[in-house]
């Protein structure tokens, strides 16, 4: 997989954390990867976008960033707002399919959730990864509501014949809850995607070199971790759970 999207049921979800996991172990294994984020918004010039903070966690990798709007909205509304030109999905699959000759790996991280619109005409991140021909890894909540959000996620992949490789649990808290324990059986099962990792709550919070070491944990093999699902299932969710 030369490019893989990285998007998500909802925003401030974990996406670049994840971003920066899959970067962390696809660099330690040797391959040059590239990240790239089409749109950055609601922050300043010279402020520490997505991008650079996964770059920073993830170590020698190149980090991109096509353009960046002020305003914290939708990065349609934003570049509207700015009086800026959009960042439209053929833009993002020809930078990413530049970066893609150059490197073994490029990580195309959206903003917010996966039909977010990038421009007037409606397009969105969905829209760049069928452009690409390239898998979007979904990363979603732990708790409740996660199990409509990424079944909704997970059918306008479909509707759309974009390829799901698979979710991961953004940000999994030290203490679950019953519905956080329960929607590690029910995910897959609602959304026909398997469940490819879960990243510890705080996760961004380590030091670099904490970080890197301890992504192989939080990730399955597909994508270059020893996380396994039906282990960490049977750790926390309910004995009912997995039985029905």
């Amino acid at each position: 997989m030369p490019v893989v999207v990285v998007s998500g049921t909802d925003t401030e979800i974990g996406k670049t954390m994840v971003t920066a996991a899959v970067a962390a172990l696809a660099a330690s294994a040797g391959r040059s990867v590239a990240l790239l984020k089409p749109a950055q918004t609601g922050l300043a010039p010279g402020e520490e976008g997505d991008v650079a903070l996964a770059g920073r966690l993830a170590g020698p990798v190149a980090t991109f960033e096509l353009a960046r709007f002020p305003d914290p909205l939708a990065p349609d509304t934003a570049a509207r707002r700015a009086g800026a030109e959009p960042v439209r999905p053929v833009d993002v699959a020809e930078a990413a399919q530049k970066l893609a000759a150059e490197h073994d790996l490029v990580l195309v991280e959206g903003a917010g959730g996966l039909l977010v619109r990038f421009d007037g005409e409606g397009g969105t991140l969905a829209d760049a990864a069928r452009l690409l021909g390239a898998p979007v890894l979904v990363v979603v909540r732990a708790g409740l509501g996660t199990l409509n959000a990424t079944a909704l996620t997970a059918e306008a992949l479909e509707h759309r014949g974009v390829g799901a490789l698979g979710a991961v649990i953004g940000s999994w808290p030290n203490s679950p809850d019953l519905a956080q324990r329960c929607n590690l059986v029910d995910l897959p099962a609602v959304s026909g995607m398997p469940l490819l990792g879960a990243l510890p709550q705080g996760a961004g919070a380590l030091a670099p070199a904490g970080f890197r070491a301890a992504a192989a944990g939080w990730l399955a093999p597909t994508l270059g971790g020893t996380w396994d699902a039906d282990a960490f299932s049977a750790r926390f969710a309910p004995q009912d759970a997995r039985g029905a």
